[in-house]
């Protein structure tokens, strides 16, 4: 792990709840300060939107998504062909979607998220 992603994981930890909500404008979700703060530092924008659209096309089969980002190992990227997967959950382990990703420039090796109410949002921030 490099010293970006050590510092990004040890920055995450200090979001607890959120003083304000952000908003994607095309797709009106809603997002909160730790990924805000996620989303500048790691420069993944892409990552909240991306997972903002599936979750919620997924809101009709749970109203609690859990979203886990995975970078894969090298084996496991030998045999997929993906560097890294993004498993979307209802919180009790139902798989409701897995989408892979070929190539990724994010710094972390993991990550989960909460996505509800129309807000995505890190754990410690539900």
């Amino acid at each position: 792990m490099t010293v970006q992603s050590n510092k990004i994981k040890e920055e995450l930890q200090h979001f607890h709840g959120t003083e304000m909500c952000y908003q994607i404008p095309l797709i009106r979700t809603l997002f909160t300060d730790g990924l805000k703060y996620l989303s500048e530092v790691a420069e993944c924008f892409w990552l909240i939107t991306d997972t903002s659209v599936i979750a919620k096309s997924l809101m009709n089969r749970s109203e609690f998504v859990t979203i886990d980002f995975k970078r894969l190992s090298k084996e496991k990227q030998d045999l997929s062909g993906y560097e890294a997967e993004i498993i979307y959950t209802d919180g009790n382990d139902n798989l409701l979607e897995k989408h892979g990703y070929r190539v990724t420039d994010f710094p972390l090796d993991e990550l989960r998220l909460f996505f509800v109410n129309n807000t995505l949002m890190l754990p410690s921030e539900y």
